[in-house]
């Protein structure tokens, strides 16, 4: 596999992947999420994913809901692979990373397996339209999006840069908004299972109404 890696369908994804399980953490085709790791399973994981070539590792959300273990929580059916496409040593032991989303899996089933991660058997095919980009943005209201946006900002007194957002086409801007926002496990699993972008644009609209209609009814602080 070449160092700048582009895949093309499900089928040039392995059918085994690491999987990292974090709560409320979003990976979405495309988008970059950062990560700080320091615990020495992940540790161990990242080295291996370099090991072996791939450098790719299944972000997951655990499953509180339906958790017995509190050790080791159930997981989500649905995850995202993203690919290791930056990592910088911190100089004490951690790793600084960057996973760039590749598509999302649905979990056939979790492994017995010898290392301290875990391991999960993973079909890609149910999700093989992650692997054109930009699909489906034409049909995402993107003013209905900038307003509730804007809406979100001004309550929580926060800035951005406007110029960058209204330059950014609407697969970015959706992905990119909705692993940025500041929603539960849930409201971020939804938009994760999201069909398609426009679904996922939809969610995040509502979901950002809601907590706006909610802090005006109630004068809680706003985010942070």
């Amino acid at each position: 596999m070449p160092i700048n890696a582009e895949y093309r369908g499900p089928g040039e994804l392995p059918e085994v992947i690491p999987v990292f399980p974090l709560p409320g953490a979003l990976l979405l085709p495309r988008g970059q999420m950062p990560l700080n790791i320091f615990e020495p399973r992940y540790l161990a994981m990242i080295d291996d994913a370099l090991r072996d070539g791939h450098r790719l590792i299944g972000m997951i959300q655990p499953d509180a809901a339906h958790s017995q273990k509190e050790a080791r929580p159930a997981l989500f059916r649905i995850g995202c692979v993203g690919r290791i496409t930056q990592l910088a040593e911190s100089g004490d032991g951690r790793y600084i990373l960057e996973l760039t989303g590749v598509a999302r899996f649905k979990v056939v089933e979790e492994l017995t397996v010898q290392t301290a991660y875990r391991q999960c058997k993973v079909d890609f095919f149910s999700f093989a339209g992650d692997f054109t980009a930009r699909k489906g943005e034409d049909a995402v209201d993107r003013k209905a999006l900038l307003e509730v946006l804007a809406d979100f900002l001004e309550a929580n007194n926060l800035k951005v840069d406007w110029e960058g957002i209204e330059s950014a086409p609407n697969e970015a801007l959706v992905n990119a908004l909705a692993m940025m926002s500041p929603y539960g496990p849930a409201e971020k699993q939804a938009m994760l299972e999201a069909p398609d972008l426009k679904t996922r644009a939809e969610i995040l609209i509502a979901v950002t109404e809601m907590d706006l209609a909610k802090k005006r009814t109630s004068g809680d602080p706003p985010v942070q």
